[in-house]
């Protein structure tokens, strides 16, 4: 008999459309007039734009970005349900919330998200070529002698698990598992909303 120990959860749902355009344009807008993260993104070698370093109040800048803090609610309820975090009379709630803005040939480096609990990404505009995103397993360190995983593995028993972007879509994770996002051959940005919900 076998049993699943120590699974890693990844949490998946669809966004409203009407929503997805809003957020375009208030994303695109806030990378044009930004001047602060455009600085930091060249500086830190970031082909494109992102609102990370810079910004910390797009919520209270445009209803767009507050409809999505609105809309994460039910779901960041249902991912904290599904892992069994025992809250007490604590709650989870919106750390930071940032724009990406990738343009061909940006990349994001593997990492992780310290001093948060839950964390997620909005694909807003996932053009054909956007770089996917790729999860890592976090026992990954531990397997010294562990042979390579079959091309074919299921998805629970693969090192490395990929995931195109597609537009609309909304991905939860636990913000200690390690990802990155893999190089953008798109022709046109792959637009994205990021954020880290913490313990409160």
């Amino acid at each position: 008999m076998f049993q699943r120990l120590f699974a890693t959860r990844l949490y998946s749902a669809g966004l409203p459309r009407g929503l997805m355009r809003d957020l375009e344009t208030a994303s695109l807008a806030i990378a044009e007039g930004d001047r602060a993260g455009q600085r930091w993104a060249k500086a830190h070698g970031y082909k494109g734009y992102t609102s990370y370093a810079s910004l910390d109040d797009l919520t209270l800048r445009d209803p767009a970005f507050a409809a999505l803090e609105q809309q994460l609610g039910d779901h960041i309820a249902a991912f904290a349900r599904e892992v069994d975090f025992d809250l007490g009379r604590r709650k989870l709630a919106m750390d930071s919330l940032w724009v990406n803005v990738m343009t061909r040939g940006a990349v994001h480096a593997p990492h992780i998200h310290p001093h948060a609990v839950i964390s997620g990404t909005v694909y807003v505009n996932a053009p054909p070529g956007a770089g996917a995103i790729r999860f890592e397993d976090p026992r990954l360190p531990m397997m010294m002698a562990a042979p390579p995983r079959k091309a074919n593995a299921k998805p629970d028993n693969k090192t490395f698990v990929t995931l195109r972007p597609r537009a609309g879509t909304l991905l939860l994770w636990e913000s200690w598992l390690r990802h990155g996002v893999e190089t953008n051959e798109a022709r046109t940005p792959r637009i994205s909303v990021s954020f880290n919900y913490r313990l409160d």
